[in-house]
């Protein structure tokens, strides 16, 4: 019960402009003047929740784990907001009306249309005009500042890619490669001679001189028909078992026996092979640079985050 009357009077001490519906609601936290309610904090985690529902309607122990798990990590969201609108009131910012009135605009014709449209999905979500423009001020300011002090322009050097490409060999590790073409005969039963019988008359051309390239164009149903049969390159342990084992004792250039599956009959040809190896540090230095940046980023607004902590009162509850 102390408890309870001291949240009630801290409420009333630091967020004078909080509603007493509000703090009935439950606050999460305070940050600085501002209460953090449990409702703001569903309504902000509600579209994952959704997802997550969907996701473990079969498990709802696992459900209601990653659902307490997106909730944390929605008040600390809201929280990170609060100090970022609360370092904007205190550090000088300006930013003019007519801003944010072209915000609002733009939204409005990007995802509503028309202004009638907007104020219909407005009432039907309980939502008025005005707290809806206050949210799109909010986050014009908290982008604002997080591409200020975090989204800044960084350079990631040639040495520190090279050393992240040599220390994690085993991320850029590929399998055996096959480079195949293939013919594709769908079985209408699991006896269906008729698709054996046009399978064996296609090999049979084939060894006698017909184009693979011409008879996969003609003839194949597979999905790369119009690729002339091409299935690029392929990691070996991708393929499916029968297709592996076809594959493995061919050279390029060499063509298979009719390959028979459950579902289908196969003719494969091995232009290429490649065995198992890293991809080169040309392939995958962009992917390298951009998994550089983004830990760089997530480090300076951890920093930045910290920083604003010290310089505010927050109360978790």
């Amino acid at each position: 019960m102390k408890s309870f009357r001291f949240i009630l009077v801290l409420a009333t001490l630091l967020a004078p402009a909080v509603s007493r519906a509000a703090v009935a609601d439950g606050i999460k936290a305070v940050v600085n003047a501002s209460a953090i309610t449990f409702a703001e904090v569903e309504d902000y985690t509600r579209p994952a929740a959704d997802a997550l529902r969907r996701q473990f309607a079969s498990q709802p122990e696992v459900f209601q784990q990653k659902l307490n798990e997106a909730l944390n990590d929605s008040l600390e969201q809201l929280v990170e907001r609060q100090l970022i609108l609360h370092s904007f009131d205190t550090e000088g910012y300006k930013l003019p009306e007519s801003v944010i009135d072209e915000a609002v605009q733009e939204r409005i014709r990007d995802k509503f249309g028309d202004r009638v449209t907007l104020m219909k999905t407005l009432q039907a979500q309980g939502v008025t005009f005005e707290q809806f423009r206050k949210q799109m001020r909010e986050q014009y300011i908290e982008s604002a500042l997080r591409n200020q002090n975090v989204q800044r322009e960084i350079i990631i050097s040639p040495y520190k890619v090279e050393n992240f490409y040599l220390a994690n060999q085993a991320k850029f590790a590929v399998d055996d490669q096959v480079k195949l073409r293939m013919i594709v005969f769908p079985k209408t039963s699991a006896d269906d001679t008729n698709a054996v019988k046009l399978a064996q008359e296609i090999a049979v051309k084939i060894k006698e001189g017909a184009s693979f390239v011409e008879m996969a164009t003609v003839y194949s149903q597979g999905s790369q028909q119009h690729q002339a049969g091409d299935w690029g390159w392929i990691e070996t342990g991708k393929l499916r078992k029968e297709l592996a084992e076809a594959a493995a004792p061919l050279a390029p250039g060499q063509t298979s026996e009719v390959i028979n599956t459950d579902d289908s009959l196969y003719l494969m040809l091995v232009e290429e092979k490649k065995p198992a190896h890293a991809k080169p540090l040309a392939d995958v230095r962009g992917e390298i640079e951009k998994s550089l940046r983004v830990q760089q980023q997530a480090q300076l607004q951890k920093q930045w985050i910290d920083g604003l902590k010290k310089k505010t009162f927050i109360r978790y509850f």
